[in-house]
């Protein structure tokens, strides 16, 4: 398939690059587990799927990095612990009550962990500037929050806040200006400082926090879905784009229509009844509730354009679709894109498609990157990944997840088959599957 995805030019571009993320004590995960992006020592597609950074004591990156793992490993939970993550930040900024919990949930297998608290960590760069950032909290408050500047080799630590003995101590480097002790006061106890500082306008946090939040984009977390890409087709520039996408993935689709309308409760609830459908409409007034109708449209025997709606088209399609708005986005303006389970719906040779976006430097100009977690195995060869981009989840005997790289086994390069080496069990990672008692039984009567 042709990878020949035409993007305009960001108005403003970060240049954010994620370095690696890590999380302990978050759901499957009980003990600290890092995913990191950062490229070893193999000299295999250097120019297609690695690039390099430019921040100081900072190495190459890859451009993307596909998980692997048996159902009920703990995939999903790594890409809900970004979600969590990214979702406390943005929460913290905003005018919510003390009260209010941390949506966190702790190991609950372990008695050793089950009543202690989670941390994540983060390290990144933007514009040229590494960042360390990372907090531990419970579900009532944030225990711990650090976050340092890499603008030379040595750190600056900017903040640190540490709660001990019913008080928080707060400590701040030289380096970092501002209205320090009004923003750590105005912080609550549930609540992140770099999230209130910016809220109380922080310049110098700005940056930081944009990137956590709006170049972080998550599958699932309300702003990947069929709104976006509605949204772009409502104007000619990113209507071609997006058909330009579905085209290179060879979707025949011909044209696209999209509009905002506003929410018609006769069309979406028809079975209701009037008392209920009065008091939909009138939530629906106060609100201005819209919704996106989008039809797709393709010739007749004439010549004719015939539209459908979109709801109509397989569910492929309509993934396709969805996906297409946040994936040309990713790539203009250099997100880390993250998708859990890429492999539902999808034929494999779309999977290759989608990745070789990512993987290479001319679709890929400005250093996007893709995390995804995935069943399809087609894609397990070293002509579509570096080994340092493959990694695993595997459940231990206490059903603790483990995340680990395919390059702890050492494979060689263009000998091992890694395919055929995973199936069979050699990295681990996939399911331990018994034979029924049905299977059993019918094998004892033929060997009787």
């Amino acid at each position: 398939m042709c990878a020949n995805i035409k993007l305009k030019q960001p108005l403003i571009r970060l240049i954010p690059m994620l370095i690696d993320f890590s999380v302990k004590n978050f759901r499957s995960f009980k003990e600290k587990q890092t995913l990191t992006l950062v490229k070893d020592a193999g000299k295999e597609m250097i120019e297609s799927n690695t690039f390099q950074t430019p921040a100081p004591a900072s190495t190459a990156l890859v451009r993307s990095a596909a998980i692997y793992g048996a159902n009920s490993a703990g995939k999903s939970n790594l890409i809900d612990a970004i979600r969590v993550f990214q979702k406390i930040i943005r929460e913290s900024s905003r005018k919510t009550s003390i009260k209010d919990t941390l949506d966190l949930a702790p190991f609950r297998l372990s008695t050793d962990t089950e009543n202690k608290p989670t941390e994540f960590e983060i390290n990144f760069i933007v514009h040229g500037v590494r960042y360390q950032f990372g907090f531990i909290a419970s579900q009532q408050r944030i225990l711990e929050e650090w976050l340092l500047a890499y603008p030379n080799r040595r750190p600056q630590m900017w903040y640190e806040r540490t709660f001990t003995n019913k008080s928080t101590h707060w400590e701040f480097g030289s380096k970092f200006s501002g209205a320090k002790q009004t923003w750590a006061s105005a912080t609550r106890e549930n609540a992140l400082f770099l999230s209130t500082a910016v809220q109380l306008n922080s310049k110098q946090l700005t940056s930081v926090y944009d990137w956590l939040i709006g170049s972080l984009v998550i599958g699932g977390d309300g702003r990947l879905g069929a709104d976006w890409t509605s949204n772009m087709c409502l104007e000619e520039v990113g209507k071609a784009q997006v058909l330009d996408f579905l085209e290179n993935a060879d979707i025949d689709i011909k044209d696209l229509t999209a509009e905002k309308k506003p929410f018609d409760v006769d069309s979406f609830f028809p079975e209701v009844s009037e008392k209920e459908r009065q008091r939909l409409d009138d939530v629906i007034q106060k609100s201005g509730l819209e919704y996106y109708k989008v039809q797709t449209s393709r010739y007749n025997n004439k010549n004719e354009k015939v539209f459908f709606d979109l709801a109509t088209e397989s569910l492929g399609t309509q993934k396709l679709f969805e996906l297409a708005g946040p994936w040309i986005d990713a790539l203009q303006n250099g997100h880390t894109l993250f998708i859990d389970e890429m492999n539902n719906h999808f034929h494999p040779r779309l999977i290759e498609y989608l990745i070789s976006l990512f993987n290479s430097s001319e679709t890929n100009k400005h250093n996007a990157q893709l995390v995804f977690t995935t069943h399809e195995t087609s894609i397990l060869n070293q002509n579509i990944f570096r080994r340092d981009q493959i990694w695993f989840v595997e459940r231990d005997l206490m059903s603790g997840s483990s995340l680990f790289p395919l390059t702890d086994f050492s494979p060689r390069k263009s000998i091992t088959n890694i395919e055929t080496a995973y199936l069979s069990g050699r990295y681990g990672a996939i399911p331990n599957v018994k034979k029924s008692q049905l299977q059993v039984a019918e094998k004892k009567c033929l060997n009787s």
